[in-house]
């Protein structure tokens, strides 16, 4: 069940990149990231009130909050170099350097214990593999120093955010992404006062946004369940899939081409599920 929680977190991961990039192609980035982290605070908060109302002592433990706003912050400054890396049009380079960032949430779990068998451990390499290749890796160019540093930056800043969220997540995962979002939203209100604007999104294009707040929220929470209901590792390996959705989101909506390396990330990321799965 964990393992089909973390897939489930990675297709709408991937989805809400997907619309993300779509609106990102009319707005400023940043504005479509800030827009939607607010509009899935608001479903998030929703979350919140029917939970109290069934169980009032969810706020007893407040061991969350910390985790929480580190995850908030540090995924939000990995986006800040992701979208700044992919403006760079070095988008071979960026996204499968940072799809990556599952490396640490992993390292972090062997670190403090947590056990693997042999084929598990091939799967896991299978699925990194797969996850690398799916995002279009182009190398031909060389790797020039500001988007591969971008790279890095957002490969840290979402590998550590994932590892706070699986820390916050022993304790309430739901109050943990909350958590998160109240931290986002406070520097999204900051850059829109700083910027004096909100975006210019015509009403047509909310639903739009609020697919992503509310699909890239349950990502989040889907994702700690599974680490909470499972191996830590091979949750956020799996939780790692999310350029596959986006890729193929693409190709049938888009028109784009998919280029070979990325059906051998398919194929390699197929054989890591099996592998984790079966052992």
């Amino acid at each position: 069940m964990a393992s089909l929680l973390a897939l489930i977190s990675s297709l709408l991961w991937g989805s809400a990149d997907f619309e993300g990039g779509r609106l990102s192609k009319k707005h400023a980035p940043l504005a479509v990231l800030g827009v939607s982290q607010v509009l899935g605070l608001v479903f998030g908060l929703v979350l919140v009130v029917i939970s109290y109302s069934s169980n009032p002592t969810i706020f007893s433990d407040l061991s969350f909050i910390l985790p929480g706003i580190c995850a908030g912050f540090l995924g939000y400054c990995g986006l800040a170099c992701l979208y700044a890396g992919l403006a760079s049009g070095s988008m071979g380079v960026v996204s499968p350097i940072s799809a990556l960032s599952a490396v640490i949430p992993l390292t972090y779990s062997v670190m403090h214990g947590e056990k693997l068998s042999a084929l598990t451990s091939l799967g896991i390499v299978f699925a990194l593999a797969g996850a690398f290749c799916a995002s279009g890796p182009e190398l031909s160019a060389g790797l020039p120093l500001r988007p591969l540093l971008l790279a890095i930056g957002a490969a840290c800043g979402f590998g550590t955010a994932l590892t706070f969220i699986s820390i916050g997540s022993q304790t309430s995962a739901l109050l943990t992404m909350v958590t998160m979002r109240l931290t986002t939203f406070i520097v999204t209100a900051g850059l829109a006062i700083k910027f004096k604007t909100l975006g210019g999104f015509a009403s047509s294009e909310f639903l739009g946004l609020v697919f992503m707040g509310v699909a890239d929220f349950l990502a989040n929470l889907l994702l700690g369940v599974a680490c909470n209901n499972g191996s830590v590792s091979v949750a956020m390996v799996l939780g790692s899939f999310y350029p596959i959705a986006t890729a193929v989101l693409a190709f049938r909506f888009l028109k784009e081409r998919l280029h070979f390396v990325q059906y051998i990330g398919i194929v390699l990321a197929v054989a890591g599920v099996a592998l984790i799965s079966a052992f």
